[in-house]
């Protein structure tokens, strides 16, 4: 059983920065991909941010510029590095994993951000 556990979040003020964490229980080798999603009350969950085993990496229009998105395979984790945070980024933040091409998807618990204006 696969574990992803999120750390990180919190209330910050509009304009301010947070790192979350994304450890994972096994070897982030085995996963195709990576990535940051976030949900908001009444929103569907959206990607946020990903990263490929190669290294390649995709954001939300939204982000782009004021996210970036890390991992270190030494440590098995993945990080979001979240720059200029505005109220709309508000949202529980997930990270998730795929392995076999989408066979198995893997998700954290979640971490709550607060953008206070």
């Amino acid at each position: 059983q696969v574990q992803l556990v999120e750390s990180g979040g919190g209330l910050v003020q509009a304009g301010g920065s947070l790192r979350l964490s994304c450890a994972a229980s096994r070897s982030i080798f085995s996963f195709n991909s990576m990535g940051w999603y976030r949900q908001s009350p009444g929103k569907q969950r959206e990607l946020v941010a990903g990263i490929t085993s190669g290294g390649s990496t995709n954001y939300a229009a939204s982000v782009k510029g004021r996210f970036t998105i890390s991992r270190d395979n030494a440590k098995n984790t993945v990080y979001l590095q979240m720059n200029s945070l505005k109220p709309e980024d508000t949202a529980v933040y997930y990270c998730n994993a795929i392995r076999s091409w989408g066979e198995y998807t893997y998700w954290g618990q979640g971490t709550q951000v607060t953008v206070s204006s």
